[in-house]
């Protein structure tokens, strides 16, 4: 009877240890595991159309605050785009890829946008890869930089960030086309 209740008390623990299987949550690999070679620096010129009015929007408000009407700068509207981006300032320009995302309006004292977005690349040795970016951008500032967070394709562990510049804004349209620098390390 005691070989019996000490068995029986002492199977579930020791049955435990040999069920128990050690599962890795990280371990570290070697880049050359995944086909990284060499890490470059790559420079991105482009500009972005954000068209707001016309026939063919690339920018559209999707919500906004029941206060936003009495807001001087817009504040807390949100906007979903897909905005071509081009060789050239001009719209009719060599389109290389897109800018798809969301901006708000996110600052009670200026216009200043939070914006997430991705640089989806369709053309050219980019062909299928992306740029997601992450920031804060004043759009009245001279320049505004924001960061490259992630990454696809090409650019698979990708980082750096992104520079904007106005090259032309209408204030009552808001239709805009911004010039992009962006720089971005990344491997072969």
């Amino acid at each position: 009877m005691a070989k019996t209740l000490i068995t029986l008390f002492l199977f579930p623990f020791f049955s435990s240890f040999a069920a128990t299987k050690s599962y890795d949550f990280a371990k570290t690999v070697s880049p050359s595991s995944h086909g990284l070679k060499k890490e470059k620096l790559t420079h991105l010129h482009f500009y972005f159309q954000d068209i707001f009015t016309g026939k063919a929007p690339t920018a559209t408000k999707v919500a906004q605050a029941p206060d936003t009407e009495n807001s001087t700068i817009v504040f807390s509207q949100v906007y979903v785009m897909d905005n071509p981006l081009t060789v050239g300032p001009d719209i009719k320009s060599k389109s290389i890829e897109r800018a798809q995302g969301i901006f708000a309006s996110a600052d009670k004292n200026e216009v200043g946008l939070l914006m997430v977005y991705n640089f989806a690349f369709t053309k050219g040795k980019f062909n299928g890869s992306t740029l997601s970016i992450l920031g804060r951008n004043p759009i009245l500032s001279a320049v505004r930089e924001t960061s490259v967070v992630g990454s696809s394709g090409v650019f698979r562990f990708a980082q750096g960030y992104a520079q904007a510049r106005n090259h032309s804004f209408d204030p009552k349209t808001w239709n805009a086309i911004v010039e992009y620098n962006v720089y971005v390390f990344h491997y072969d």
